[in-house]
């Protein structure tokens, strides 16, 4: 892989992999998203929304460049919108919590059900980042319920 943006948008070549590329390219959003629940909530949205408005242009441009819309190959759109998933709960700093929002966030993302498959439709970069965006603010609701549970649990005890 020559071409920097392309190495990018392939998230360092994982998503050339034969096998779940997504899920293998999404992998790069876990020490990202747990470095970024480290801050403070300002710098945490902040930190997200620049990284997922640089990624549109990015995979649009690695959308054009292999030809196949949403390329299963791109995987930048999955990394920055994982940290979406967590932003704002501290709690999901804890390996098992992350772990768990990743496993709903692949899920939401691989089955894409509405609203995740309603914005997938949208032409270029703009819909192959924001079904990931959806499926991710999805998952940040899973979580959110599955915390305040957690905690009500933890306060009964």
């Amino acid at each position: 892989m020559v071409d920097p943006l392309m190495t990018l948008a392939t998230g360092l070549g994982l998503g050339l992999s034969p096998w779940a590329s997504g899920t293998l390219g999404s992998l790069l959003g876990l020490p990202l998203a747990w470095w970024l629940l480290g801050r403070t909530w300002r710098i945490q949205v902040a930190v997200t929304l620049t990284l997922l408005l640089a990624a549109v242009p990015v995979c649009h441009l690695a959308e054009q460049a292999l030809g196949d819309k949403d390329d299963g190959r791109i995987v930048l759109d999955e990394i920055v919108a994982f940290p979406v998933a967590v932003v704002g709960q501290a709690a999901a700093r804890q390996p098992l919590a992350l772990a768990s929002a990743f496993v709903v966030y692949r899920l939401f993302d691989a089955t894409k059900p509405p609203p995740v498959s309603l914005v997938e439709t949208m032409p270029g970069g703009v819909g192959i980042v924001l079904d990931d965006v959806i499926a991710a603010a999805m998952t940040w609701l899973v979580m959110a319920g599955g915390l305040m549970l957690w905690r009500r649990r933890q306060a009964s005890w």
